[in-house]
């Protein structure tokens, strides 16, 4: 991808937006006539641009609902986990970025604009490591904080099929919360959400333990 196509590629969210001078939109015209790819990722964005239009400027200062504090936040994690999953992402990539945060100001707005719709909680996946002694099982873990407590987003393999296992959060009090228990479901792959009264500024880890008391398990965030 040359420089001339970046920099044409880059202003496709401003043209779906309207927000380009006379000159800049001849040129992604001419542009979008001769590139599929520009017109695909143009359909893509065009939905958000849409939308975005029939917010009704005139009415956002007097209405008082407003987007969740959190909202802000999960735009920037969101943004940051894709940064380190790419490391080395092309120019024309960061337009996306810009488009994400688009979709969740527009999503702010609608909140805004049409007060009698419920707002939706943004779920913000605090990824954690996981370690245990038995090499057969394989997990990953996120962690979502919630106003009563934390919830555990547990996916692995290898735990023994049919058994039952425990799983408390630890505190930084050195307290163990019972978090919920599950089944072992051998090679297959299982997915589990435990969840404890612990708030996350208080808790620090969970540990997984067998029927008979043993760690098999463990995390610290």
């Amino acid at each position: 991808m040359n420089d001339a196509h970046r920099s044409l590629r880059e202003l496709l969210g401003a043209y779906a937006l309207d927000q380009l001078d006379d000159h800049e939109r001849i040129a992604v015209d001419a542009h979008l006539a001769g590139c599929p790819d520009c017109r695909a990722e143009l359909d893509e964005i065009a939905p958000v641009a849409q939308s975005l239009r029939l917010v009704d400027l005139d009415r956002l200062g007097q209405l008082a609902p407003a987007p969740p504090a959190s909202l802000g936040d999960a735009v920037l994690a969101r943004i940051q986990i894709e940064r380190a999953r790419r490391r080395e992402a092309p120019r024309w990539a960061l337009p996306a970025a810009a488009v994400v945060a688009a979709i969740a100001l527009g999503a702010g707005v609608g909140w805004v604009a049409h007060p009698d719709v419920p707002d939706q909680p943004v779920v913000l996946l605090e990824a954690v490591e996981v370690a245990g002694p038995d090499a057969r099982i394989s997990a990953s873990a996120d962690l979502v904080p919630h106003t009563w407590g934390v919830e555990i987003k547990l996916t692995a393999s290898g735990f023994e099929a049919g058994a039952p296992y425990r799983v408390a959060v630890t505190t930084v009090d050195g307290n163990k919360v019972p978090a919920g228990e599950f089944l072992g479901t051998g090679a297959k792959q299982m997915k589990c959400n435990l969840n404890s009264s612990v708030l996350r500024d208080q808790a620090t880890g969970f540990e997984v333990t067998d029927s008979a008391g043993t760690l098999v398990l463990t995390s610290t965030f």
